[in-house]
């Protein structure tokens, strides 16, 4: 008899997973020259085993993916580990951050550790603990050389993104979601974007899995707290079900666009620059608006504004230098940084 439909089910994605990290990694170790003596006949060396971390809360999601991945890495050869990041916002954050890496060993992940981080206040509170938490996911890949990061994002929480992206009036690329791959070289995988959050709670329950539910997850003073159990509710009563999966469907469906729009933009940006490297705001205007306007906010990246602070609001303020040109000054944007047009070029600089 095989294991309960719902740990299957988790099982299967961790190992897909797995297997497109080992992939990755096969494609990355390049055969070097023949050294000089060395034996034809002599098999090369392998590559040490690929270390994969799982991101854990200890939360319903995250103890289901460790639960996989210690079950299937092995089969793999792969080396299983497990982080936990305590963000400090609780009394007795510690202890609890204590007790989600007992429970990572017991299931026999290795190495484990628990780091501590200092949320700051930039972006809001949900902001400010995401990136401490992924700077701290970044150090500890670096510290252990680990090939991957796991991280438990379900179908429903990839809807609620896609929903705050649509409530930010963002674009396409917000409409997006979550990446199944993403950060630099693809060190993030999430392998439960296919699967919703009932599936990884059963998982723990069948397999007697303690799990710890956040309560800021059930705090209306947080955004996402709100839309999952107010937002999507009622959109589920007014539309019927099968809401969650429709908005996870969109997502990738707009992560393809946007990807297509992308490469076009980056095609036809060395069309639009003249021999001194300036952008033509004649040849620009040329273009479809979703093309020359990923030009735009990759110039202005460039010129030094942070990704991370540039709306849309600035972007179509540059546009209007193109389109609706009326003698308007400089446009001031994050980072310094001012866009102005001169004798018909963008000029994108430091102020």
């Amino acid at each position: 008899m095989g294991p309960h439909p719902a740990v299957a089910a988790i099982r299967l994605a961790v190992r897909r997973v797995l297997h497109d990290i080992l992939n990755d990694q096969t494609s990355r170790v390049r055969p070097g020259p023949q050294l000089v003596g060395a034996h034809p006949d002599r098999t090369p060396e392998r590559p040490p085993s690929p270390l994969v971390i799982v991101a854990c809360s200890g939360g319903a999601d995250s103890m289901a993916l460790a639960s996989a991945l210690a079950f299937e890495a092995p089969k793999l050869g792969i080396r299983a580990g497990g982080i936990t990041v305590d963000h400090g916002l609780q009394p007795g954050s510690d202890l609890r951050a204590d007790e989600v890496v007992l429970r990572m060993r017991e299931l026999g992940l290795d190495p484990v550790e628990s780091v501590a981080v200092t949320v700051g206040r930039e972006g809001g509170p949900e902001a400010a603990a995401r990136d401490a938490r992924y700077a701290a996911l970044d150090a500890a890949a670096e510290r252990h050389g680990a090939a991957a990061i796991l991280l438990g994002h379900t179908r429903d929480d990839q809807a609620e993104t896609v929903l705050l992206g649509l409530a930010r009036g963002s674009g396409i690329r917000s409409l997006s979601g979550m990446a199944a791959v993403s950060g630099a070289d693809g060190r993030y995988r999430r392998p439960f974007l296919q699967l919703d959050r009932q599936t990884a709670r059963k998982a723990c329950m069948v397999q007697s899995l303690p799990v710890w539910d956040d309560p800021h997850n059930a705090d209306p003073a947080y955004t996402r707290s709100r839309l999952r159990h107010e937002g999507l509710p009622a959109l589920e009563k007014a539309l019927g079900k099968g809401v969650v999966e429709a908005l996870a469907r969109t997502a990738q469906l707009s992560r393809d666009d946007a990807d297509a729009l992308d490469a076009w933009a980056r095609q036809a940006e060395a069309s639009v620059r003249d021999a001194a490297g300036l952008l033509e705001c004649a040849k620009l205007y040329a273009l479809p608006p979703a093309v020359r306007r990923r030009i735009l906010r990759r110039a202005a990246i460039e010129a030094g504004a942070p990704a991370g602070a540039l709306f849309a609001r600035h972007i179509e303020e540059i546009d209007r230098l193109i389109t609706g040109w009326r003698g308007q000054g400089a446009i001031n944007l994050p980072g310094r940084v001012v866009a102005q047009r001169q004798g018909g070029r963008l000029v994108i600089r430091q102020g």
